[in-house]
């Protein structure tokens, strides 16, 4: 299985910040799923470069995005990768949503979505690296039965 772990951030894009939650989710699932070739990128929260991003890496099983969830000024991952993808997983983005509300009452303030372009299966996460790596442990069984069903493997 091939992902891209897609952090979108302002600041670690400007290299003012470290990118910790993205080698955090590509160590959840490296560690997790057998046979993973995970790889990461860096892109601001400008709507253009979340766009081309997301199109220039199709080619992957999963795209992973961190950051840009919330309800800040420059949070707009959801919306793009909303209208990018062909069908939307709502389940996804709400069995996130809920199990991270067990841990923190601020799960209620993720705006992340979940859904398909093509064969790639697109999951929003938060930028938080507590939030992030959270949510990729429950990705994790998830993924596998996820990208199987797009490829058209069926159940």
């Amino acid at each position: 299985m091939k992902v891209l772990v897609l952090t979108i951030s302002d600041r670690v894009s400007k290299g003012v910040y470290e990118d910790r939650s993205g080698p955090e989710i590509e160590r959840i699932l490296g560690s997790g799923l057998v046979g993973v070739d995970v790889k990461r990128l860096v892109v601001s929260d400008d709507a253009g470069e979340i766009e081309d991003a997301l199109e220039r890496h199709l080619n992957m099983d999963a795209i992973i995005t961190t950051g840009g969830t919330g309800i800040g000024p420059r949070d707009n991952t959801p919306e793009i990768t909303g209208k990018f993808c062909d069908r939307l997983i709502p389940g996804i983005a709400e069995y996130l949503r809920r199990e991270s509300f067990k841990q923190t009452a601020n799960a209620v303030l993720s705006r992340g979505v979940a859904g398909v372009k093509g064969h790639t299966v697109i999951v929003n996460l938060p930028g938080s690296v507590k939030g992030a790596g959270f949510c990729a442990e429950l990705l994790v069984s998830l993924l596998p039965h996820a990208c199987k069903m797009v490829s058209g493997e069926g159940h």
